[in-house]
């Protein structure tokens, strides 16, 4: 139920009703955050070093409440001066800006005619070109190393002839017709298309289909953070592929290889696990990918590997690991261009810090700690980093050697009050050590006690970390007059591997002892109201509030996003077939005691608190059914219960006008149970 993919979303909208979100008062020269500042913040990221290493393209994305979408544009900035420049103008949006090898342009793409096409910048000066027409598109453009073209990705109709067009004739209908499974993933409708690679030649503007496969190439599915990798000489081409039949109930990729053209493609790994995100070292000696070594399990140990290459090819055998030993996952890296180190960006302990692994000793040492730094491009002398860098009090922004390149949210941050986030530690389930975040509100009074917000993060592997959160976002929170706590429960990555596999077969026991043990230490505090508390969380977190309504009486409101109220009805609406399998231990034809046992349905005669429901249509990880079942409980048994429906969304909330209503709802849902008039420290 995971994503590795990051979305990183701010909003611009106009001004909302002072009194529906009300803040505490803070001295002249900063406020709290509000929900205009918030959206109005821009998006910051997919930074590009050119190969010299002198200028940095990256993107910037400004939504608006009007249009209710965002509008991306392309920036360079000077390394050397740190001057920064838009370089990409309307109509529509431009992104995945890519150097080509000899820096004298950049390849995007850009919704400006017919959809995401492929364009060519020349940086020197001139206007942009468009290079590719294809119906659905391209994204994910790769240089071919000699500059005479690229490799996309682009969705096509597969199989050519189908039989929904024959059976509608000439009265076309939008009904549809599938015999596999996987016909939809995520929020995409999958039945009747597949996305395959298409090599594009500058020279004719070209764009042919080497994959005419029935299979996604790339996968969709348990992929990484660029599956294409295109051998320095140009001669091969690694993808991560589901080189399966059935790729619903298996987690199976491998890396394979195949000639520019197509042609001999062969499987290069063959575990049963994921092998993704392959990247050649720039000397063409090596070929490294992720893995992750058992079948089925999507959050497993990411492994990274390195393959010795010879004349030019990648003849295969046995890998070797280069982080062997090590607990925790390589969630992306980077070659150095003297193919003599790599950079990993690594998950650590509520933050993602960047490792630098030196060739051939395979020493690892910590480069860039503190906060979440992603997107590592390296400059030619091996050392100075390019990267993403953000935190709880620092929306993302380009950074180079150890500090900010950019400053496209400086002015507007500098006047807000945003305390930084405050770990702490207890004993949890099994005797492990466990850990949290604590956010105190702005303007904080240690005399004061403060309502409590208690997030309860999704996954069920992933983790609360040290950043902008784009839809959770802890100040956001806090600037409402709550004290925030965030626990790392078991089942959290970042803590080691055993502790990630904890929460497997396990859904309702030891999170749910860490989370309580967690919200003992801070109910203690002196500053928290323990007779004011509420809970939120979003997939295996809304899950949990489900599981927390039947199972305390602790929390005065909750708030459940998208979760999963009867596992049963889960594993036979979800997409990803694996995920259940593994989580369950089976699947519930084969194992349904496992399924009761953790099912919330089980529990809801012990439902009293009242409940905000959040579900979207287009959620197909977690179908919007178990919203309506959840509902549907709680008014039969006459809990107060509120549903916010949306159609036009998946599994996230993304767009402008959405996401201002989720926000009021939500917030005014928490403050009608926690902050009520009149109450001490409620800041109304």
């Amino acid at each position: 139920m995971k994503k590795t993919t990051r979305l990183l979303i701010v909003l611009a909208l106009g001004t909302l009703p002072p009194s529906l979100f009300p803040l505490p008062r803070l001295s002249a020269q900063k406020r709290a955050i509000t929900i205009d500042d918030y959206l109005a913040l821009k998006a910051v990221g997919d930074p590009q070093l050119s190969p010299d290493g002198r200028w940095v393209a990256y993107t910037v994305t400004e939504y608006s409440l009007k249009d209710n979408r965002g509008t991306t544009r392309i920036w360079l900035a000077d390394v050397a001066t740190g001057q920064v420049r838009e370089v990409t103008a309307g109509p529509g949006s431009d992104r995945q800006p890519r150097w080509a090898p000899d820096g004298k342009s950049l390849a995007f793409v850009a919704t400006r005619q017919n959809g995401p096409q492929l364009w060519l910048l020349p940086i020197g000066g001139g206007e942009a070109r468009r290079v590719t027409d294809l119906a659905d598109g391209v994204f994910d453009p790769v240089w071919l190393p000699d500059g005479k073209g690229l490799v996309v990705t682009s969705d096509i109709k597969w199989p050519p002839e189908q039989e929904i067009e024959r059976r509608n004739g000439q009265y076309p209908t939008e009904a549809r017709i599938w015999t596999d499974l996987l016909w939809r993933h995520w929020d995409d409708w999958r039945a009747g298309k597949r996305q395959h690679l298409f090599l594009v030649t500058l020279a004719d503007n070209r764009a042919r289909d080497i994959t005419p496969l029935a299979h996604d190439v790339p996968t969709i599915a348990t992929g990484g953070d660029g599956d294409v990798g295109v051998a320095p000489d140009g001669k091969e081409i690694a993808v991560a592929l589901h080189g399966d039949s059935s790729v619903a109930d298996n987690t199976n990729v491998d890396v394979y290889l195949l000639g520019p053209d197509g042609s001999g493609m062969r499987a290069l790994t063959t575990t049963r696990g994921a092998d993704n995100t392959p990247r050649y070292s720039p000397d063409g000696r090596w070929l490294a990918y992720l893995s992750m070594e058992r079948a089925g399990f999507e959050a497993d140990r990411e492994r990274l590997m390195v393959m010795r290459r010879k004349d030019g090819r990648t003849e295969g055998g046995s890998p070797t690991e280069i982080t062997a030993g090590w607990s925790l996952s390589v969630g992306s890296y980077t070659w150095c261009p003297d193919s003599k180190c790599i950079y990993a960006v690594v998950e650590e302990r509520g933050r993602e810090n960047i490792y630098r692994i030196d060739f051939p000793s395979f020493r690892r040492s910590v480069a860039v700690s503190s906060g979440v730094n992603t997107g590592v491009n390296v400059a030619p002398d091996g050392k100075t980093l390019v990267y993403v860098h953000q935190s709880n009090t620092q929306p993302a922004e380009v950074w180079v050697g150890g500090g900010p390149l950019t400053h496209h949210n400086d002015g507007a941050v500098a006047q807000l009050d945003l305390p930084p986030l405050e770990s702490f530690g207890f004993v949890g389930a099994l005797g492990d050590s466990v850990y949290g975040w604590i956010l105190k509100p702005p303007g904080f009074d240690p005399a004061k006690r403060y309502p409590l917000v208690y997030l309860l993060h999704g996954g069920p592997q992933t983790a609360w970390l040290d950043l902008w959160h784009a839809r959770w976002n802890y100040q956001m929170f806090a600037a409402r007059g709550y004290v925030v706590a965030a626990v790392n429960r078991h089942g959290s990555t970042g803590y080691g591997q055993k502790f990630t596999d904890a929460v497997s077969q396990h859904w309702g026991d030891y999170p749910y002892e860490d989370l309580m043990k967690g919200l003992d230490v801070v109910a203690r505090l002196p500053y928290v109201d323990s007779t004011r508390m509420g809970a939120a969380g979003a997939s295996y977190g809304g899950y949990m509030v489900y599981w927390i309504a039947g199972h305390t009486n602790r929390f005065k409101a909750l708030v459940a996003h998208d979760g999963v109220f009867n596992p049963v009805s889960m594993a036979g609406s979800t997409e990803e077939l694996w995920f259940v399998d593994w989580e369950f231990s089976g699947t519930p034809y084969a194992n349904r005691a496992l399924y009761e046992k953790w099912s919330p349905l089980n529990f809801v005669q012990n439902w009293k608190t009242p409940l905000l429901i959040v579900h979207s249509q287009l959620d197909y990880r977690v179908d919007l059914s178990e919203g309506y079942q959840a509902f549907t409980a709680a008014k039969v048994l006459g809990v107060p219960a509120k549903f916010l429906y949306f159609p036009d969304e998946g599994h996230w909330v993304l767009k402008p006008r959405n996401r201002r209503l989720w926000w009021g709802t939500v917030l005014d849902w928490l403050d009608q149970y926690l902050r009520p008039a009149g109450a001490a420290g409620a800041h109304r």
